[in-house]
């Protein structure tokens, strides 16, 4: 008997990743990367996709999206593609259609990890998760900021999700506080999101030379983060620096809101492509930094997820459930 065709995706703001499920477990091949900004609509790269893996016409089809889901519809939160699963659904002429938000995917695929998919940021050093009951959180910055959870109940997996991205910025120094006030001059609202993003890190950069009273070129994202590692800019180094104190200041919070004792995953371009950065940063320290909680904190493993597609993974767990209900 042929095996279904599964088509699943992983659709942020800047990049759409596609791929086939591998039969009989959490998988994928013929993993393709396609620009967003190319195409008007997310089925228009579905079928490029198609075309380009010579795949069979799709029998079911799960996409991860970086936006809410409502109503079955995304608007993706950075690009200007909107999915709703009934219009894919009959575009493509199949009935099993199902769009996760991309951390949502993400967080499925922490128990599909192995041994060599992620590595410890900090002590406590990460261990196998319990087989029947944890819970964990993920979050991820890149083009924007993806926050989610994961409770496993016996067989059960059920994911938390929400847009923990868009909450507001809690400074912890004088120095961030003068940040969040220099922003405020640009946005109506600082949320996490305006300081842990690509964007993000370029806010943080400009806010520094702003408080030091430098008149200096405004560097992209990818110029700060270079010219932090090659020490060609000082106030790179202190924006990069910056960046992941916050985000572990962040994700010392989103593991006190979740409970997620079991341990707390980043994911995310960013932290992927500068793992010394933020292994060397003071990430750790500021999520262990809890006051009256910072014991409880430090038993609480922090890991960098090193698999090249985790949305993948986790919408392609997604898919074989859908294919086997």
């Amino acid at each position: 008997m042929t095996e279904p065709t599964l088509i699943i995706g992983d659709i942020g703001g800047t990049n759409a990743r596609f791929a086939i499920v591998a039969p009989e477990q959490p998988g994928f091949t013929s993993a393709v990367t396609l620009q967003c900004a190319d195409y008007p609509s997310a089925d228009d790269a579905i079928r490029q996709f198609i075309d380009e893996s010579s795949a069979a016409s799709p029998d079911a089809i799960c996409l991860a999206v970086a936006g809410p889901v409502i109503e079955g519809t995304v608007q993706v939160t950075n690009n200007h593609w909107t999915l709703n699963a009934a219009s894919i659904a009959e575009d493509f002429g199949i009935d099993a259609v199902r769009l996760l938000n991309d951390f949502e995917a993400a967080a499925y695929s922490i128990p599909q990890l192995g041994a060599d998919d992620s590595e410890s940021i900090g002590m406590p050093e990460n261990v196998s998760l319990p087989e029947d009951r944890f819970n964990v959180a993920i979050l991820g910055p890149g083009t924007g900021l993806g926050v989610a959870g994961l409770v496993r109940r016996g067989e059960t997996l059920i994911p938390i999700v929400g847009e923990g991205g868009h909450v507001g910025f809690a400074p912890k120094s004088r120095i961030q506080v003068e940040i969040r006030d220099a922003l405020r001059n640009k946005f109506d609202r600082v949320s996490v999101e305006r300081l842990l993003s690509g964007s993000g890190i370029e806010n943080i950069y400009w806010a520094l030379t702003l408080i030091h009273g430098e008149q200096r070129t405004q560097l992209s994202a990818q110029e700060v983060f270079t010219k932090s590692d090659d020490g060609s800019d000082q106030r790179a180094a202190e924006a990069t620096h910056m960046f992941f104190e916050i985000l572990g200041q962040v994700a010392g919070d989103l593991a006190l809101t979740l409970g997620a004792e079991d341990g707390v995953f980043v994911a995310g371009g960013i932290a992927k492509r500068y793992p010394t950065m933020l292994q060397n940063s003071g990430f750790r320290n500021a999520f262990d930094n809890k006051g009256r909680h910072r014991a409880y904190m430090e038993r609480i493993p922090t890991s960098l997820i090193t698999h090249d597609e985790p949305g993948l993974l986790g919408a392609a767990y997604c898919a074989l459930e859908m294919s086997s209900s």
